[in-house]
């Protein structure tokens, strides 16, 4: 499969809102592509993330990836979130996340940062075992909290 990756811009959005749209329902959420394309336009307007494009050799989109800036305030670094990863079925096991993976890797270093952090389904072994191949070590030190306003 042929395809290429690059940084997403606001022009790229009827793409990525199918893909983000297709993303949100493999995490349990309802179909809302109103709702996607509108979330996506505002991290494009206000640039509050990274959004890296996998697309084919006719321009569909295949996947992409989608990075939110942070800091470490101990080793006062930036750092990256690779907050969402996705593929559409029909091209995964093709080499289109590790590719977006490199991507990221390679775009998050280029700025500067100190470090790429993500999490993922405990039941999503494809993906952990893709990560783990990429170097990505699973985090052993610290436990993982949240709290739902």
């Amino acid at each position: 499969m042929s395809f290429q990756i690059r940084q997403a811009t606001i022009l790229d959005l009827d793409t990525l809102a199918p893909l983000f749209d297709g993303y949100r329902q493999f995490y349990g959420q309802s179909a809302d592509l109103a709702r996607a394309h509108d979330f996506l336009a505002e991290r494009f307007r206000h640039h509050e993330s990274l959004i890296l494009l996998a697309r084919d050799e006719h321009g569909g989109g295949l996947g992409f990836t989608q990075l939110y800036p942070l800091f470490s305030s101990v080793r006062t670094v930036r750092t990256w979130l690779l907050n969402d990863l996705f593929v559409v079925p029909s091209a995964r096991r093709q080499g289109v996340a590790a590719a977006l993976l490199t991507a990221a890797t390679e775009h998050a270093r280029a700025l500067g940062a100190a470090s790429l952090s993500l999490s993922t389904a405990l039941d999503n072994a494809p993906a952990q075992a893709l990560y783990e191949s990429l170097g990505w070590q699973r985090e052993r030190q610290f436990c993982e909290y949240s709290l739902t306003l």
